[in-house]
This record gives C-alpha cells, structure tokens and sequence, in this order.
C-alpha cells in the first residue's frame, strides 16, 4: 500500500532510482528509471517497451531501488508487484510535462501500475560498516 508519506517523499526527494526486473528464463535486468508516481495506493512508472517492459509481461514482480541525491547513502528499496498497464499517450505526455519532460522518441511506451509489497531503507540491519552516515 501506498501511504501519503510515501507519495510526499518522492515528490520532494530527488535521485536515481534502479529498477530490476526478471524474464521468463530467471535473467535480471536492471534499468535507470525516474521517480514512481503515486496515485492512490499505487505506484506507476512510464515503461518504454524495452527490456525491462518485457520482462514484466512474463514475470509480474519488481524491486525498486531508490539512492536519495544526498551525502552518505539513503534511500529505499521497493518490492513491488504489476497491476496493470495504460498506453494513453496524452496523458503520458501530461504527466512528462508535469516534471519539466517531454518526449523524446515516437517509440511505444505504457504507463504502468504497482502495488508495493514492501519498503524498506536503502540500509538495513547488516549495513557497510564503510558507508556515509
């Protein structure tokens, strides 16, 4: 479930995010993707249809790691699992613009939707001892 906190912390928190996806012959990828969007209880990120796009059409779960633009190393992690997808692009072009984005290339993509599974910090229990605080 997506609480408020979560939606007000990605909208006021830059840095990167990783998302990693797996396909049907157990292969990861891993992928550079902006912060999710929130609505209502779930998460959505705007998904070219490339590696990771495919990889959730044969296996439905994600994580989401998301490294906060600050000293040291704070972030979240993200389990995550698909609902379903949209492929209406005015509104993806809408939510581009909101961001200060716009579209780049004529290449099919999808608005995607997640439910979180689970959040937990970038760093757990068992963190590097060499880390930044």
């Amino acid at each position: 479930m997506v609480s408020s906190d979560l939606k007000a912390y990605f909208d006021a928190t830059e840095g990167v995010g990783v998302l990693s996806t797996v396909g049907a012959d157990g292969s990861v990828n891993s992928a550079l993707y902006a912060r999710p969007r929130c609505f209502g209880d779930e998460l959505a990120f705007i998904m070219l249809h490339r590696q990771s796009y495919d990889n959730l059409q044969q296996h439905p779960q994600a994580a989401y790691l998301f490294l906060e633009k600050s000293p040291g190393y704070r972030g979240l992690r993200l389990q995550l699992s698909l609902l379903r997808q949209e492929q209406d692009p005015a509104r993806i072009a809408a939510l581009l613009a909101q961001r200060g984005r716009q579209l780049r290339t004529d290449e099919p993509r999808s608005l995607v939707y997640f439910r979180v599974d689970a959040v937990q910090p970038l760093l757990g229990a068992n963190r590097n001892p060499h880390a930044e605080d």
